[in-house]
């Protein structure tokens, strides 16, 4: 077992993002629902409590059982966690007098408790809530106020409790990691022991435990996930693994090609099967776009059964699943609403008997690809771009078609190698091509046309939860509509979107 940080989720849009900085300072931390919590044993560390969209005076404010925790172990409680820690002890939390939101500076109180050891007096921090700590029980000191904030930070004396009303884990708070660390590293005494290798070697010999001798099915697409997962389990079993890698028909140009030799270059045991025909076949006349993700989900399974019957004595399936989808899984309202079905092999662990394994479940997108990287896996599997499982079908909008297919495929691959070419590939989150229902009047030579259009998306972001728009550069966006007009018959006219997320989503279906 590992040193672990328990965040306990009262649902705050930052609660990943603690994580995520806990998991820059290696040292390991798991997210849970406050109404789940885990046994508490020796190897829970420390506990944080993170913020919370609700108010600690609702009737039904989120209320965990701390026995067994206040008191015995660290705790950190930030913004609502504060808040509780304040109001159900004896304090009195009330309604702020406006709303503090935005930045502040903290002022340091004399104090012997670590928490803001080596913070500058007068650091920025980042307030986000509309009630304030009004009053401290007996036994709490003040250890950091701002201009409206009295009771900004404080310690609960005789024990390793601490709150803050600000946010140390987003960037604008300019020393919320050191904050972090003097709590992890310093107060819960972690240690920095969670890396990349150790990552590697504790997962590799998870799998030889629990897989022992029998066969893994694997299903790949070319993505940092599915690859990534396919190495570590290849590196476990070796040849007791076979991979599956789909033609769907609607990959990018050369992409089958191209990924099907760099998998087996690794060394991997891939299978490649050719569908396009089923899967376009199947598409015809569909322009839902929910309804197209559904069929080709459904296809999938199917084209991955019928190949995988052909292989004896399989008993498991591993699956790229990572972090933020278990989390998702047991947050705390429950999955939240579908914005779109995900393309994946649901239901085929039930349907072939199969046993499943999920080696990545433990790490964000972030730390996949760091693992990648110390496993070797090729740049161009690494920093790839995250692709739609439904591939091109819900980057056209309407009927999807062998010809609407090709035309974007075109598209899209003088976009993604003017990336390149322009050294802005490794500076976009996701790039995309989309081809509209669109048809727009133009004059080529002396002949006037009425053809399609196609939309340019580009887009930065840490996660993909959120995203804002890429300002690239007007000469690359003036090349590339240049490129794609003169050399994709069809096109004549290209636009780009500039949308965030939200509200907009990065794909356009």
């Amino acid at each position: 077992m590992k040193q672990k940080i328990l965040i306990l989720d009262f649902g705050s849009q930052y609660t990943q993002l603690i994580a995520r900085r806990i998991r820059e300072l290696n040292v390991y931390c798991e997210i849970h629902p406050f109404n789940k919590i885990p046994r508490i044993s020796k190897y829970i560390k420390g506990v944080i409590l993170s913020g919370s969209p609700s108010s600690v005076r609702d009737k039904y404010a989120p209320k965990p059982d701390l026995t067994g925790i206040k008191g015995e172990v660290p705790i950190l409680g930030i913004c609502y966690g504060a808040q509780y820690l304040a109001h159900f002890y004896g304090g009195e939390v009330l309604p702020s007098k406006h709303r503090e939101y935005g930045r502040a500076n903290l002022v340091l109180h004399d104090n012997n408790s670590g928490l803001l050891e080596g913070l500058s007096d007068n650091t920025q921090v980042w307030m986000s809530h509309g009630d304030t700590i009004a009053k401290l029980p007996d036994g709490y000191e003040i250890i950091g106020s701002t201009s409206d904030v009295r009771i900004g930070a404080y310690h609960i004396k005789k024990e390793k409790t601490f709150g803050i009303q600000f946010h140390p884990e987003v960037y604008h708070t300019s020393e919320g990691l050191k904050l972090l660390d003097n709590f992890v590293v310093n107060i819960c005494r972690c240690r920095q022991d969670w890396t990349p290798a150790s990552f590697i070697e504790a997962t590799v010999n998870e799998i030889r435990h629990k897989v022992g001798k029998e066969k893994v099915l694997l299903g790949i697409s070319g993505g940092v996930d599915s690859s990534v997962a396919a190495v570590l389990m290849n590196k476990a079993i070796g040849r007791n693994l076979a991979c599956i890698f789909v033609d769907n028909g609607v990959l990018r140009k050369g992409e089958f090609e191209k990924v099907l030799a760099s998998y087996q270059h690794m060394g991997l045991n891939v299978i490649g099967v050719n569908a396009k025909k089923r899967f376009l076949n199947q598409l015809k006349g569909i322009t839902e776009p929910e309804q197209k993700r559904k069929i080709i989900g459904k296809t999938f399974i199917e084209v991955f059964e019928r190949q995988a019957k052909k292989i004896q004595n399989v008993k498991w399936l591993a699956q790229g699943t990572i972090y933020p989808d278990v989390i998702e899984s047991v947050s705390v309202n429950g999955p939240s609403a579908t914005i779109k079905s995900h393309h994946n092999v649901g239901g085929l662990p039930l349907r072939m008997n199969l046993k499943v394994i999920e080696p990545l479940k433990l790490l964000f997108k972030d730390e996949v690809r760091k693992v990648g990287r110390e496993l070797k896996i090729e740049d161009i599997i690494i920093n790839r771009h995250p692709f739609p499982g439904p591939g091109l079908a819900v980057r056209i909008l309407g009927e999807v078609t062998p010809e609407k297919v090709s035309i974007l495929q075109e598209v899209d691959h003088i976009y993604i190698e003017g990336l390149k070419e322009f050294n802005l590939y490794d500076k976009v989150w996701q790039a995309a091509a989309i081809l509209l229902p669109v048809h727009s009047v133009g004059v080529m030579g002396d002949e006037r046309t009425y053809e399609n259009v196609v939309a340019l998306r580009a887009v930065s972001s840490t996660d993909g939860m959120t995203a804002d728009w890429s300002h690239l550069p007007h000469e690359f966006l003036a090349a590339i509509s240049n490129r794609i007009i003169n050399n994709v018959k069809g096109i004549n006219r290209v636009v780009y979107d500039i949308s965030s997320k939200p509200p907009a989503t990065i794909e356009w279906e």
